[in-house]
């Protein structure tokens, strides 16, 4: 005889009647007693009491995730409808899919933050632009799901022009504050859209007195209602500094600590202020992902007293082979094919997040299985009660970071008494996942509701590993559905851009993704013919950096496993004498190792000369000499790779050929220029055979 899980026998139920079920689920006992009886055996029950007559725990403040640092949501605006508004319900739509409570992005600042650069609005002193990027629209496209959702805002690169020399933001205090009271701002007046929470300097340096000086200043701007979170970092040194200065504690409302392995540290309670995780998760979202999901989001609260916490990242929608690919909620990187997978840690935010709001309470009876696992429970103070158990195993639930020290879950009943408030509660509906392979494996599914009145406020599950239930009285869960999305397909293989678009509706070309510098739709003025309408690359000094930028700037496109291919590109150096151009094929690095980028790139310079190299830094040199050259003029380049081959052609005659490359094999195409200079590009088009 094999003992069924409790879950199995709940799905049983489901499929016959309604009235039959009712009493099936009750107490689980007219079903498979004797397989009970003996399973029973051979588990340990553990006992939990739910109650609220002792008060409640700390108030939950919700659920949410990180668009940004950098460039995560890059391949997600060009996206054809209907698919673009689907992926977006299933992130934002209440009661549909991970209805999430909290969106936080990042502010361009013109630098590398982990998978591109996102672009600032403040790309110089004198500049203000609110409609670069994409951050605002997808603010704006959550609140029409959620207008509710809660909006924070946080810097990972400062624009160069702030740190007046300094790789460094707070060389003035007051010009910082300003720069991001102004993102603030314009937020509202351009977007009619309210930050709630701004951060400081993700994953760096504090500077305690910017810190207050930006409170100064948003209260002068009428934003008193704009909380403050710090450090965005470790839990220290930040929490010992607000308990020395009283000042500093009073203007920071959040501490928002970073992968915090579900703990805290004692300075950090004793300030008794909000406790988040405000980024956490960063792994790959397949089921072991969607474990440690699901592990984190009980225990940052059980263990650590954490109110929120927060993903890195939203959505992958940046290409697979740059750092951390597949690392969002669920993945949507195929515009060209329109293709998305909504992962399994959807369906794991959604057993908290559609069944709580941000205001309800924790309960004070919270905690860890006898067997492994944990259960949290919350309130929302008017009758309703939500419970979430999970039972993530060791090995199906580590998280890319911290280490997770070793623990074991088995097989086990736990048995949960209902007191207080919640004595009377007459039914709860049943959520379930179970994570692992088909045909085991459940996403989000409902199950027949547990009828509490024969039992006094009490009912027994039966866990195994890798299982989460959400048991409520909320009847408003829902699994939400599209008709399947179109078939995954690889990029183009001939692929072309004019940038002849009039009144772009988005700052960027679609699939290019800047890798260091920004490359916007620019519209030529002074042309009125063929190069009217251009991309160009808008960054004249490098931004305070918050990674390993490049030294040249950088935008990569197409289909990492290309290997034999034909680039071409009208080309224009703005800067005489010293400025340059490139265009490149097999580049086999982005993101945070940008710097390291090898490949095949043909470069051109105001000075007269062209080079070949195998690197972007430009340390591996295949060829160098004299091209009729000079700024200011019009050039079309040509990258020919072939196997081994390469040649390169400028204005459709060979400046150079049968140049051996072996190394990489294969990789993007790339545009860029020399350095952090003005130039534009134009009639891009790639031609590939794999």
């Amino acid at each position: 005889m094999t003992c069924h899980t409790m879950a199995e026998r709940l799905i049983q139920a489901s499929r016959q009647r309604r009235a039959k079920a009712m009493t099936a689920a009750a107490g689980l006992a007219g079903q498979a007693a004797v397989p009970l009886l003996l399973c029973a055996l051979l588990a340990r029950s553990g006992a939990y009491v739910l109650d609220d007559s002792d008060g409640l725990g700390r108030e939950f403040d919700g659920i949410g995730a990180v668009s940004g640092g950098g460039a995560t949501s890059r391949l997600l605006v060009n996206y054809p409808e209907p698919y673009r508004s689907e992926i977006l319900d299933y992130l934002f739509k209440p009661n549909f899919g991970a209805s999430l409570h909290i969106l936080k992005v990042e502010i361009g600042g013109d630098g590398q933050t982990t998978d591109g650069t996102e672009p600032s609005h403040m790309h110089y002193a004198l500049d203000e632009n609110y409609f670069r990027g994409y951050e605002w629209w997808l603010m704006k496209e959550a609140k029409k799901r959620n207008p509710n959702i809660t909006l924070i805002g946080l810097p990972w690169s400062f624009p160069g022009w702030l740190g007046k020399g300094f790789n460094w933001p707070y060389v003035n205090l007051q010009l910082t504050a300003y720069y991001i009271v102004t993102w603030i701002v314009g937020s509202k007046h351009y977007h009619d859209l309210d930050i709630d929470y701004i951060g400081i300097w993700n994953e760096r340096a504090f500077d305690i007195n910017y810190i207050k000086v930006l409170r100064r200043m948003l209260n002068h701007q009428g934003l008193q209602h704009v909380k403050i979170i710090a450090s965005d970092n470790l839990w220290e040194p930040i929490s010992a500094s607000m308990l020395l200065d009283p000042e500093l504690l009073k203007v920071i409302d959040v501490i928002g600590a970073h992968y915090p392995g579900t703990l805290t540290v004692k300075d950090a309670r004793l300030t008794e202020k909000k406790l988040w995780s405000s980024e956490d998760f960063s792994t790959v979202n397949g089921d072991v992902g969607a474990g440690c999901w699901g592990r984190i989001l009980n225990q940052n609260y059980i263990n650590g007293y954490m109110t929120s916490t927060i993903a890195w990242n939203l959505v992958a929608s940046y290409y697979q082979q740059l750092p951390y690919g597949r690392c969002g909620l669920m993945t949507a990187q195929e515009p060209w094919s329109g293709h998305y997978v909504v992962e399994a840690p959807i369906w794991v935010s959604a057993h908290t997040t559609q069944f709580t709001q941000p205001g309800w309470y924790y309960l004070k009876t919270v905690g860890h299985l006898e067997r492994g696992g944990s259960y949290v429970a919350l309130t929302d103070g008017l009758g309703n009660l939500t419970i979430i158990v999970e039972t993530m195993s060791h090995k199906h639930s580590k998280c890319i970071r911290p280490l997770l020290p070793y623990f074991n879950v088995s097989h086990q009943f736990a048995t949960f008494d209902l007191k207080g408030s919640f004595s009377e509660i007459p039914e709860l509906q049943v959520w379930y996942t179970k994570l692992g392979k088909p045909p085991e494996r459940f996403l989000f599914k409902q199950l027949d509701s547990l009828w509490l009145l024969d039992s006094g406020g009490s009912f027994t599950l039966e866990l195994q590993e890798d299982e989460l239930f959400t048991l409520t009285t909320l009847t408003s869960g829902r699994k939400g559905s599209f008709p399947s999305p179109p078939k995954s397909q690889r990029f183009p293989s001939v692929y072309e851009d004019n940038f002849n678009i009039d009144y772009p509706f988005f700052s960027e070309a679609p699939n290019f993704a800047d890798q260091t510098g920004v490359f916007e739709y620019y519209v030529n003025m002074e042309d009125p013919g063929d190069h009217r309408f251009t991309l160009r690359q808008v960054l004249n000094q490098r931004p305070i950096t918050w990674a390993a930028d490049a030294f040249n700037t950088i935008s990569v496109i197409g289909d990492y496993t290309w290997s034999n291919l034909t680039i071409k590109c009208d080309v224009y150096i703005e800067t005489p004498e010293k400025g340059g151009v490139f265009i490149a094929g097999r580049v086999n690095k982005g993101g945070i190792l940008i710097r390291s980028a090898r490949g095949i790139f043909f470069w051109i310079f105001a000075n007269g000369t062209y080079r070949v190299t195998g690197d972007l830094a430009g340390w591996i040199i295949y060829s160098l000499g004299h091209a009729d050259v000079t700024a200011k003029k019009w050039y079309t380049l040509t990258l020919t790779l072939n196997g081994r081959s390469s040649s390169g052609k400028l204005n459709g005659k060979t400046l150079w050929k049968d140049i051996s490359v072996n190394f990489p094999g294969n990789g993007w195409a790339a545009i860029g220029t020399h350095s952090f200079e003005f130039a534009q590009f134009d009639n891009f088009r790639v031609e590939a055979s794999h």
